[in-house]
């Protein structure tokens, strides 16, 4: 079977208030953080107009998707409290929807608070670093929200998950924490689902390049999968470089990411991942 095929092998929609996207196709998220502390400065910004102009931008060069995110996740980034969170993204969100509403908005939290009012603020899908783990209400919530759900694999702790992970054999690891974590959304009453395997979340680069090898394995459990390698260090730092020069090296994981059978890729740089998308349709 060829890694084209593998897009097959999953339900072609996305439905949320009534709006249906297609995934038959793989398709770009965009990255905006409204946040003074996230990793890659560029993707950083904390003005309604610019992050209006910034998803404007976005979905002209091909995003489908923005995913606007409120609080850092890098190692060592300071925690901010639910009413910091909310405040950053619930304007944001309402904003790009006023001005943008054909454009799919998803909510960055493992908070089931801020997920419930960013939905009801005009996004459409969930995506949760935790997949539940950091906010035991976050499932419950996102069923009775009933939108999509990006759930992310993870290990440990919003302060220990960069520290020191360890697998004896990480795709079968990870794929069966999946798993888990598929059962788990299904008995909450979610009925979208889409799988993250959670590149730089509680592993090291050895990890995240073995996983990325072997991505195509994780198709067994039949959902979309959301590949999330922009810029981060298992690229940056095997190029002895930082995020700042890191989109040649992205480009090059995109594209063994889409043969792997990525449905979604989330990014900060969407012209090029939908040039990486368009050429990999010529295949």
């Amino acid at each position: 079977m060829s890694f084209k095929n593998t897009h097959l092998a999953v339900a072609n929609l996305l439905q949320s208030k009534g709006n249906l996207l297609d995934l038959s196709q793989p398709l770009v998220m965009g990255i905006i953080n409204c946040t003074p502390d996230s990793f890659y400065q560029e993707s950083r910004k904390q003005e309604i107009d610019e992050i209006v102009a910034q998803s404007e931008k976005m979905m002209e060069e091909g995003a489908a998707i923005v995913d606007i995110g409120g609080a850092s996740t890098r190692p060592q980034a300071t925690e901010v409290t639910e009413q910091e969170e909310m405040d950053r993204v619930i304007p944001a969100i309402e904003a790009i929807s006023k001005h943008l509403p054909k454009l799919w908005i998803s909510v960055d939290t493992y908070r089931s608070g801020v997920a419930k009012a960013a939905i009801e603020a005009g996004a459409r899908i969930v995506n949760d670093i935790s997949a539940g783990l950091f906010d035991l209400q976050m499932m419950e919530t996102v069923a009775s929200l009933k939108v999509p759900y990006i759930a992310m694999h993870n290990r440990g702790t919003a302060q220990t998950m960069h520290q020191n992970p360890s697998y004896t054999n990480i795709t079968e690891e990870v794929i069966s924490e999946l798993q888990a974590l598929v059962v788990r959304s299904h008995h909450a009453g979610i009925v979208d689902v889409i799988l993250d395997p959670g590149f730089g979340f509680a592993k090291n680069i050895e990890h995240n390049f073995e996983l990325l090898n072997q991505m195509a394995q994780l198709r067994i459990l039949g959902k979309p999968i959301l590949a999330g390698i922009s810029r981060k260090s298992m690229i940056y730092k095997s190029l002895k470089t930082d995020a700042s020069k890191a989109l040649n090296g992205t480009t090059a994981l995109h594209m063994v990411a889409l043969q792997q059978g990525a449905n979604i890729l989330r990014v900060h740089d969407v012209k090029e991942a939908v040039e990486c998308v368009q050429l990999f349709g010529c295949l």
